[in-house]
């Protein structure tokens, strides 16, 4: 009995996971939330974009532009960015946080922030030198990472 009840478990969680490789897909700019539209064409409105995906999971929904250049930003579904990722740039300062900005300035001077990521517990930033660094949400260093 415990046999054909694990076999089922495992068939519903596999159909479930082949069920939501399905669910991204390829949309216009236009159909991202509005937070998002205005944050592309204001801190990347001269790079052209490649394509815009909306990812949905079976509770979440989520945002993916991606532009000619390799750069990379990702949405929740309120249009906030999730991730910005600049691999042949420098993410815009306006968008890092005043804190970390500091804290880059002062200890890393000549450095430039190719990578952020926010998420409920913390901001991981990557520098140009490739040093990881992660900041708890009252910007306080938690991390170093090279």
């Amino acid at each position: 009995m415990k046999r054909i009840l694990l076999f089922a478990v495992s068939v519903l969680v596999l159909g479930l996971s082949a069920a939501k490789a399905d669910n991204d897909r390829v949309i216009t700019k236009e159909k991202l939330p509005a937070a998002a539209q205005k944050f592309v064409n204001e801190h990347f409105g001269s790079l052209k974009i490649s394509y815009v995906k909306e990812e949905r999971d079976l509770f979440d929904r989520n945002y993916e532009v991606v532009f000619t250049d390799g750069t990379k930003v990702e949405f929740l579904r309120n249009g906030n960015w999730k991730e910005i990722d600049c691999r042949y740039g420098e993410v815009p300062a306006v968008v890092i946080p005043e804190p970390i900005k500091k804290y880059i300035g002062e200890n890393y001077p000549n450095e430039k922030v190719l990578q952020i990521d926010r998420d409920r517990h913390d901001y991981e930033v990557k520098l140009s030198n490739r040093l990881e660094l992660t900041f708890d949400l009252k910007f306080n260093l938690i991390d170093i990472d090279d």
